[in-house]
């Protein structure tokens, strides 16, 4: 089998992700000052609430802009940032997004009040039926307003993610309706030729990165890949491997380390995207992904036939060896988190320290590759089994087991309540931050 070895580290590298991340801070403080400028040109109204509003509705608008950009799963920004924290982003831009638009409705509702002597509720119907786009941004705001509930911790865990996903598409008529409603009424968008491109461009990026990320790239690269299902191996009980072949494998920029948004195209799962990591390291002729059957998604892999067509989303995912600082590296994987790890493995080079936790040896799904992998490589595998309690891999413990932490790179990979234990224990050992990889799968809309 072929798979690509990662470079060695430069020890001055400058970080991809640090990269990504201060050139996308950048990005938005540079929209906000043109934004500002803008609006300073295009003159102030006598209503000092006035003034307000219009300045949080031109801020919502580029935080709605900037929201499309977050999901947009661009691959220059993903293999950089990482789809989890891209969301997480896309989570909290989506909070200041709500309260700048409440703001705006709030603030010209009270101007426009003050000027005419009518009450706040009679003001804002009255704007709504005599001033053009005002009815249609009201309809964008109540939207935004329902996405933003589902969208909320309590109502996510209760949703399943394809009743979510589908309540989240409607945010693209919002951003449409508020886009008009631009249009229509904003004083700055049409103050000059100037401000008029700029926005043309603000929204033209956005909604063009969205449309290239989310349905051009996956669509071109499905029809160049013609994904297919080889065989399905069981690797233990509720646990089953899935070998997925196709044509020019080798053209497909995939990592060890990330995963893909799997469609298996049969009449009861074509609607069903479940997101799986690799499994093993691309050799440019087959992908092939890991799962325990854990729900309804994975659960159905077992009975997939030999042929069926395979819809993939991706790569995605900055779980790889691109984000490496240091020669030698820790690789921690609990239960089936063992997939990425597996693969990272076979990858990476460098000395490398492997520590699988599970509950017990039965437990340990690709054991026996991980074994062969590692003597092959010369590198070091623990196998920690036992109950959660007490952890084993406690700071005296994992110290014990890698006295030389703090000078490796850590990749950590595995069941949220393990992970968030083992953060803290690298916390408590010294390891900086930029040494420690992790990933939460989690999908933005």
């Amino acid at each position: 089998m072929t798979t690509v070895q990662s470079p060695p580290v430069p020890p001055t590298a400058i970080r991809p992700k640090v990269v990504a991340r201060t050139g996308l801070y950048a990005v938005l403080a540079a929209n906000a000052a043109v934004v500002t400028l803008f609006a300073v040109q295009a003159g102030f109204a006598s209503n000092a609430l006035v003034v307000i509003g219009r300045f949080a509705g031109l801020y919502s608008a580029l935080l709605m802009a900037f929201q499309l950009l977050l999901v947009a799963r661009l691959p220059w920004l993903d293999r950089r940032i990482g789809m989890d924290r891209l969301t997480n982003w896309h989570r909290w831009t989506g909070f200041s997004l709500l309260w700048t638009l409440v703001g705006h409705v709030v603030f010209i509702t009270l101007g426009y009040a003050d000027s005419s002597s009518m009450n706040p509720v009679s003001q804002l119907v009255d704007l709504a039926e005599t001033v053009e786009g005002v009815l249609r941004a009201a309809v964008a705001m109540m939207v935004i307003l329902v996405v933003g509930g589902a969208s909320g911790r309590w109502a996510r865990r209760r949703l399943a993610y394809e009743t979510w996903h589908f309540i989240h598409l409607y945010t693209y008529i919002a951003v449409v309706l508020a886009f008009t409603h631009q249009v229509a009424v904003g004083t700055t968008f049409t103050a000059s030729s100037a401000a008029t491109a700029y926005w043309y461009a603000v929204w033209g990026v956005a909604l063009g990165s969205v449309f290239l990320g989310r349905l051009v790239l996956p669509l071109w690269r499905n029809w160049r890949h013609q994904l297919r299902v080889e065989a399905v191996v069981p690797e233990a009980d509720n646990v089953v491997s899935v070998y997925i072949t196709g044509r020019d494998l080798d053209r497909l920029p995939a990592r060890a380390g990330q995963f893909f948004l799997w469609r298996f195209l049969t009449k009861d799962r074509w609607w069903q995207a479940n997101p799986f990591s690799l499994s093993a390291a691309p050799d440019g002729t087959r992908l092939r992904l890991t799962a325990k059957a854990a729900g309804d998604g994975s659960a159905g892999l077992r009975h997939l036939k030999p042929g069926t067509r395979v819809f993939a989303e991706g790569p995605y995912g900055a779980f790889t060896a691109m984000h490496r600082t240091r020669p030698e590296a820790l690789l921690i994987a609990g239960g089936v988190g063992v997939t990425p790890i597996r693969a990272l493995l076979e990858e990476i080079d460098g000395h490398a320290v492997v520590i699988y936790r599970v509950a017990g040896e039965r437990d340990a799904v690709l054991y026996d590759e991980l074994r062969e992998l590692a003597l092959s490589k010369g590198a070091q595998l623990h196998l920690v089994t036992g109950p959660p309690v007490p952890d084993r891999l406690a700071p005296r413990e994992l110290a014990a087991l890698v006295p030389d932490i703090a000078e490796r790179d850590v990749f950590l990979c595995g069941p949220p309540p393990m992970m968030n234990a083992v953060l803290g224990t690298l916390r408590e050992l010294d390891v900086p931050k930029p040494q420690i990889h992790f990933e939460r799968f989690s999908l933005a809309g």
